[in-house]
């Protein structure tokens, strides 16, 4: 393990933002965290964990020791007639580890291909897309505790999940470090297709027999068809929280705007897509300077290069204010500001 002073860490957030490291480290093992996190030298040193940096708004230089996690490893500890169980390092590529599983057959992750970040980042948010969440495959964790570099266990009930939520991001926030993630994955498939554009793009696919792998191929059509590509332009993927508001409020909205998009959550909750509410904002295709809101999805802010976060911070202000005042909603971003 190197330990580095003033390190750009341009190349470690897919927003292509220019901030600098006081103090970079790169872990390989658990056992590499724990000797960095129990030297003296680093005991009372702020600290900022870093995966893939695709979930991170850097707007400031960081005065810390970052920590970049690149554990590695994808391993089967057991297995039944119906279910596989794979520990991940925390370091892996999410979308290497669903093509992974997606070319073993096992079932389970196809609907969450091409979601930028490591695999450590996806418990954190139970990331979710094109219906499914990471809470339904989720088995158990292991993280150790910035403090004290104690490991602990965390099951489905104590990471407390919830939309975009955990418990890491709420009572736990900056307490522990992600090491491994273990997944509980079909080897009898039950196929989610009924969720956005899927259907439509398996049939342009001439998809006659479902499978793991046709799906994962329709989802990342879909998102290679909406979302930029981090390496051409700089985002965070979806940028914002879809709402989640009253069934009552929902009502009122639709008989002011009778196109609204909505989807039930809970008897009396509607999720409203955020994408569509920064669209009707008149947001969409926005440019200032190097930053704007992309194109084709206006849930997607970006930087076109040389943009600061910042700018991307005013920005994501502006969309918010512009939102809340046409429609009485709040929107909450997804990504972390630093």
């Amino acid at each position: 393990m190197q330990l580095l002073e003033n390190v750009s860490l341009l190349p470690y957030n897919t927003f292509g933002l220019e901030a600098k490291a006081r103090y970079f480290a790169e872990v390989t093992s658990p056992d590499e965290l724990r000797q960095l996190l129990l030297a003296p030298r680093w005991q009372n040193e702020p600290k900022l964990v870093l995966g893939g940096g695709s979930n991170v708004l850097l707007t400031q230089d960081i005065n810390a020791l970052v920590i970049r996690i690149a554990i590695k490893g994808i391993e089967k500890i057991k297995e039944d007639q119906e279910h596989v169980w794979l520990r991940v390092g925390a370091g892996e590529w999410w979308h290497d580890l669903v093509m992974y599983s997606v070319g073993k057959g096992y079932s389970g992750l196809e609907n969450l291909s091409l979601i930028p970040g490591t695999v450590g980042a996806a418990p954190m948010q139970n990331i979710g897309a094109y219906g499914v969440e990471i809470r339904e495959v989720f088995e158990e964790l292991e993280a150790i505790h910035i403090q004290t570099a104690d490991l602990r266990q965390f099951g489905a009930e104590e990471c407390r999940f919830g939309y975009r939520e955990s418990v890491f991001k709420r009572d736990l926030r900056g307490q522990y470090i992600i090491t491994s993630v273990t997944f509980r994955l079909s080897k009898v498939p039950s196929f989610r297709t009924s969720y956005g554009d899927i259907q439509k793009t398996l049939a342009d696919m001439n998809v006659e027999e479902l499978s793991t792998r046709a799906i994962s191929e329709a989802v990342i059509r879909i998102r290679q068809s909406k979302l930029p590509d981090p390496a051409q332009i700089g985002n965070a993927g979806s940028f914002f929280k879809n709402p989640e508001i009253p069934k009552a409020q929902f009502n009122q909205l639709r008989e002011q705007y009778p196109a609204v998009p909505g989807y039930d959550t809970a008897p009396d909750r509607v999720k409203v897509p955020a994408g569509w509410l920064i669209e009707q904002a008149g947001w969409k295709g926005f440019r200032e300077g190097q930053v704007g809101v992309h194109a084709r999805q206006a849930l997607v802010l970006v930087n076109y290069g040389g943009g600061t976060g910042e700018q991307i911070k005013e920005l994501a202000g502006r969309v918010q204010d512009s939102v809340e005042e046409k429609f009485g909603i709040r929107l909450t971003p997804e990504v972390n500001f630093i």
